[in-house]
């Protein structure tokens, strides 16, 4: 069953997730992500939040809104939760650095629509 949340929640909910990665890394190097296990666990927990979200926004606002990438949100969900002892530490890192910065500006400019 489908839950009855609706898109501008998960859209925040994202925000969220995007600002505890945020909080998680503001003052951290590479070295310091790898070298603390918490911290990469509380991050993918993050990530694997933002790619749930995403996977119950509906086509309609995914093809409204086609610039952020949803289905490589929702891939990596599911690489996340599916092949967790495969995951690339530097792969993340990139992620956290690079993508969610840009995915930010994204999700609060389609949350200001609302």
């Amino acid at each position: 069953m489908r839950s009855k949340i609706g898109a501008k929640i998960r859209l925040q909910h994202i925000l969220d997730a995007i600002c505890e990665l945020e909080t998680y890394t503001r003052q951290a190097t590479f070295d310091d992500f790898v070298a603390n296990s918490m911290m990469q666990f509380a991050c993918i927990k993050q990530l694997e939040i933002i790619g749930e979200a995403a996977s119950h926004i509906s086509d309609e606002l995914k093809q409204r809104f086609s610039e952020v990438e949803w289905p490589e949100i929702v891939g990596l969900r599911n690489i996340l939760i599916h092949e967790y002892f495969g995951i690339d530490e530097n792969i993340i890192w990139v992620i956290i650095k690079k993508d969610i910065p840009q995915l930010k500006i994204k999700i609060e400019k389609i949350l200001n629509q609302f």
